[in-house]
């Protein structure tokens, strides 16, 4: 079967003259919010969390203003340093145990600012 480009083939079918798409800036050049190039503006807050976890602690790491790509590399270099589990979504990085004073170590030497809650 041939390549049939569909837009255009509706367009046909209903008297319709699609309207080009509007060319969207590259991300990579046009300088994604970057954790790291963000650092010294953010103040990151890292708080224990029992709540609605069956009892099991749980380090937060909230108040991210960063993308998804950047928060997840910065949850796995985490959880790599701790030797822990967990996730990174929304703003937030969770980590499965108590280790609130490590990874504020962490972050403060990479140059964000946190404060334990």
């Amino acid at each position: 079967m041939d390549n049939v480009d569909w837009k255009a083939a509706l367009g046909a079918a209903f008297n319709y003259e699609p309207q080009p798409e509007p060319e969207q800036p590259d991300e990579a050049s046009a300088g994604s919010c970057d954790a790291l190039a963000e650092q010294g503006k953010q103040m990151l807050s890292v708080m224990l969390d029992k709540r609605n976890r069956n009892g099991k602690k749980v380090t937060l790491v909230t108040d991210f203003v960063c993308s998804d790509e950047a928060l997840k590399e910065l949850a796995k270099d985490l959880k790599q340093q701790c030797g822990v589990g967990g996730s990174a979504r929304g703003g937030e990085i969770l980590l499965q145990g108590d280790f609130r004073t490590k990874v504020l170590e962490i972050l403060k030497a990479r140059g964000f600012k946190a404060r334990i809650i």
